[in-house]
């Protein structure tokens, strides 16, 4: 069974300003969720499920589904902020998302197989795809088992820091069996000649080598998340519904199922760089690793060329 890819692109929209503006930083003008969608095919997966908003549904198919029909077949979710358990409502003056658990939640209707569930405006790198793609369809087998196995690509600290400013980052800690126990959020982590240091007053650590595994949000689940997720939703929204900006984020459901013996999460070393455009001045930046990658035959200079 081949996995999916499922790609949660609900805030595109809102993120950048309206869809055309999705800024190019490939030879060809490819964007980065391109280099994304291209890196999952070579890697095995089966199909491509978006996980967007009803409201730029048509303009989405059009400007960025529509570019990779030929390449895997291509479905779509749609986050709504009323689609929630009974007895809940939407609570008045709510107009945030729910968060990235929610939106992964919008697709289990669609998705039926191993999947991976990425951010679309992040590069990962075609390791950890590969990685990623050889663990779900070894895991396809064992989707009944309990504990639930997923798992998450970790990357060294140092290749994920930027130059321009701070960053957050989860710094993982790692059983002797390569599994995820504990990630610690680290909220104002600059580069450093010698690794990386926390500028906020309350990290308890303050200085790392940059050798660290840290999350960057590159998740492999099976479908058996689905039911974890619809058994747990209404408790979080008992606890929280009524805060207007709180959100359900995945990495919080993930490390609540571990801790609760729910889950185990096997963490995936890779030696891929990860980019994001976090600041504006790192556009620069991307565009110019992303070009090194494509000289050094990484990728075509073309992602899409017929």
């Amino acid at each position: 069974m081949k996995p999916t890819l499922v790609v949660l692109a609900a805030g595109m929209g809102s993120r950048y300003g309206g869809l055309k503006q999705v800024d190019p930083v490939g030879p060809s003008g490819e964007a980065i969720l391109d280099y994304s969608v291209f890196d999952a095919h070579r890697a095995g997966f089966g199909k491509v499920v978006f996980i967007i908003r009803k409201d730029i549904e048509e303009v989405f198919r059009a400007q960025i589904g529509s570019k990779y029909e030929g390449l895997l077949p291509v479905d779509y979710a749609f986050q709504d902020i009323a689609d929630l358990p009974l007895p809940y409502t939407v609570p008045d003056g709510r107009s945030k998302p729910w968060g990235t658990a929610h939106a992964i939640r919008a697709a289990r209707n669609v998705v039926h197989e191993p999947f991976a569930a990425i951010n679309a405006d992040d590069f990962y790198g075609r390791d950890a795809f590969q990685q990623l793609g050889k663990f779900l369809q070894s895991s396809a087998a064992a989707d009944a088992a309990a504990p639930l196995r997923f798992a998450m690509v970790g990357y060294k600290l140092s290749l994920t820091l930027s130059e321009h400013g701070s960053v957050a980052r989860g710094i993982c800690s790692i059983d002797s069996a390569g599994r995820l126990s504990k990630v610690v959020e680290h909220v104002k982590l600059v580069k450093t000649p010698t690794g990386a240091h926390d500028e906020d007053p309350a990290a308890e650590v303050k200085d790392f080598s940059g050798d660290e595994r840290v999350s960057m949000n590159l998740w492999g689940f099976t479908p058996a998340l689905f039911d974890a997720l619809e058994a747990r939703f209404p408790a979080w929204l008992a606890a929280n519904a009524q805060r207007e900006k709180s959100e359900w984020y995945i990495p919080f459901v993930v490390d609540e199922m571990v801790h609760e013996g729910a889950a185990t999460v096997d963490v995936l070393p890779t030696e891929s760089s990860w980019f994001g455009v976090t600041y504006r001045e790192d556009k620069p930046f991307v565009t110019a690793e992303i070009r090194k990658l494509v000289d050094a035959g990484e990728y075509p200079a073309s992602l899409f060329s017929k």
